[in-house]
């Protein structure tokens, strides 16, 4: 029999970051020990009282459908935090609460952008960006960011790869994969840009609380005539240690929210109805486990740069943020996927290769200190005994 699919998922790759992860548990399912510094799962708990609340919804039969957007209160809680932590002013009914921060991405991509439309990102970006806009049938344009300069954004570049089809930019700050935090004259380029060429954008926030040496996160939709034109998306993963929980959020003005929420509720309905009874309560409970978690990935982020950059070969700047170290591996004669295949084969210790990012960091590999300290320093031990640390 002969399979027709879609010419445009034809074109995807897989995952390359669930790929990664993928081969370190085949690996482990033969026998061998394989550290995995693929991925981003925080190793901490979910804080007790948030598995309490979600407990208990179950126990009291909150195990139905709710309303396709979100729990009410949760709704209401959202709009709450967007307001005193982000300065960006909505009202519940402009929050949708999804099944993760990726589907709340993937539903407004395909809301906002389809054939004919050119979507702007940043290279080095996030890996599943550009899938999900193939998938609409828009098409990606990619703005090369210079490592030299510390992956630096600037009006003149954006302005140098826009067409008369450009209709959307996707931001992410603080960045995965390179851990920058954009300043506010970043940002300030950003929103010149969209303001001037009448574009929207997706903010990706998914990393806002995981900053260091006092950088500070700042919500675009907070800036003058951005409200209005901005999508903002965020989540419980990284923040509460809710990866598999599987919750996030979108908010933004209510045309475009109506039209997201159209694709929100013909493909997920809602999101999991007890699970968002625990997020109501990382929301309203306390928030020193967001602190206490920080604190752990700040001295991890100097224990691994510090590292990585004994090894010959390997230069790694400190992150701003996010819990990736980017290093560049150019030194070493070879490139990124080669640097990582040989880790995954003779180190045993999974990462993802730079050109999963993007072309500008295909001399790059992404390390993930959202592990232990011990998983840390034996991955490290292991990489420099293959490269001659």
């Amino acid at each position: 029999m002969t399979y027709q699919v879609a010419e445009r998922v034809k074109q995807l790759r897989p995952s390359p970051t669930i790929a990664v992860s993928d081969r370190a548990r085949a690996l482990r399912q033969q026998g061998f020990d394989v550290i995995d510094l693929g991925g981003g799962d925080p190793d901490f708990a979910t804080p007790e009282h948030i598995c309490r609340a979600a407990s208990e919804a179950m126990l009291r039969g909150e195990t139905h459908y709710v309303a396709s957007a979100g729990l009410p209160a949760l709704r209401r809680a959202i709009a709450r935090k967007l307001q005193l932590d982000n300065q960006i002013f909505v009202e519940p009914e402009q929050v949708i609460v999804t099944p993760g921060g990726k589907a709340a991405l993937f539903v407004s991509i395909l809301a906002l952008v389809g054939p004919g439309d050119d979507v702007l990102m940043f290279d080095p970006g996030w890996v599943s960006y550009e899938p999900m806009v193939t998938i609409a049938g828009a098409r990606c344009l990619h703005v090369p960011l210079d490592p030299s300069q510390g992956y630096r954004v600037t009006k003149e570049g954006i302005e140098a790869h826009l067409t008369q089809a450009t209709r959307l930019m996707v931001v992410n700050t603080p960045n995965n994969p390179t851990g920058r935090v954009l300043t506010e004259a970043e940002l300030a380029a950003i929103a010149e840009v969209a303001r001037e060429r009448d574009l929207l954008v997706i903010s990706d926030e998914i990393y806002e609380k995981i900053v260091y040496d006092g950088h500070r996160h700042q919500s675009l939709a907070a800036l003058p005539g951005m409200a209005e034109r901005t999508v903002t998306v965020n989540g419980f993963s990284k923040a509460y240690a809710m990866t598999g929980w599987r919750l996030g959020y979108v908010a933004g003005p209510s045309p475009l929210i109506e039209q997201i929420m159209k694709v929100h509720s013909h493909s997920a309905t809602c999101a999991t109805s007890f699970a968002q009874w625990g997020a109501l309560a990382a929301l309203e409970g306390p928030q020193d486990i967001i602190r206490q978690m920080v604190a752990t990935w700040d001295r991890r982020r100097r224990l691994i740069t510090e590292r990585l950059n004994q090894i010959p070969g390997f230069r790694c700047p400190l992150p701003e943020g996010a819990f990736y170290a980017f290093p560049d591996v150019s030194g070493t004669g070879l490139s990124g996927q080669e640097v990582a295949t040989r880790l995954i084969e003779d180190a045993r210790v999974a990462v993802t290769p730079g050109d999963a990012f993007g072309k500008v960091s295909a001399s790059c590999i992404r390390l993930s200190f959202a592990e232990s300290d011990d998983k840390i320093e034996a991955s490290i031990d292991r990489i420099a005994r293959v490269f001659g640390g």
